[in-house]
């Protein structure tokens, strides 16, 4: 069977470098629609149909309308500039699938943590779990239609960010929005890699 090749299938001969995200967070906040919104190459989901035994154990309170949930792993590419690719490696939210964010986070360049405005404590597991492994993170609060919208700072001192962790706003429907939330990410991770450099 023949089909057609698209260039958005193949990485630029101008890439220098790689990098490794991890998109994370808690059940339903949003990583399977985030990654689907910024790759440039079909995402790879691994989704299965939410079943009744699943609704006795993920709370399904502020989602009613999810039917599917991610039991693997969510997978994009996303070209950022010339001479850098971002692979996405979206997590399971379940905390009964932490085991894989343990190995998800290996060799992870750092990680965007999406959180829900209307549960900022569910986001307390993993952001655990990303400072005892030592991976940089940046935050984003998904907008869900009707949320609240909290004042950064509150939700900073909610989270117990530290002071230098970048904390934004975005929509993971929007791709722009999105691609926000990654720029301010790698631009992070920029400044991190220049501070950790040995100097002459």
């Amino acid at each position: 069977m023949a089909f057609a090749l698209t260039p958005d299938r193949f990485v630029a001969p101008t890439v220098t470098e790689t990098a490794k995200i991890v998109v994370a967070g808690a059940f339903g906040v949003g990583k399977t629609t985030f990654v689907g919104s910024v790759s440039e190459v079909p995402p790879v989901h691994m989704e299965e149909t939410i079943t009744r035994a699943s609704t006795l154990v993920d709370d399904l309170a502020r989602t009613p309308a999810k039917s599917t949930t991610t039991v693997g792993v969510d997978f994009g590419r996303k070209h950022l500039g010339d001479d850098l690719v971002l692979y996405l490696f979206g997590t399971p939210g379940q905390a009964r699938f932490s085991f894989l964010w343990q190995e998800l986070i290996v060799g992870a360049l750092g990680a965007l943590v999406l959180v829900d405005p209307r549960d900022l404590d569910a986001s307390h597991e993993i952001l655990g779990l990303l400072e005892e492994n030592g991976v940089p993170y940046a935050v984003a609060v998904n907008q869900f239609d009707g949320a609240p919208c909290h004042p950064l700072k509150e939700v900073h001192e909610a989270l117990a960010l530290e002071g230098h962790t970048p904390l934004t706003v975005c929509d993971a429907r929007e791709r722009a929005s999105c691609m926000q939330a990654l720029i301010q990410l790698t631009e992070y991770l920029a400044r991190l890699a220049h501070r950790l450099e040995p100097r002459p």
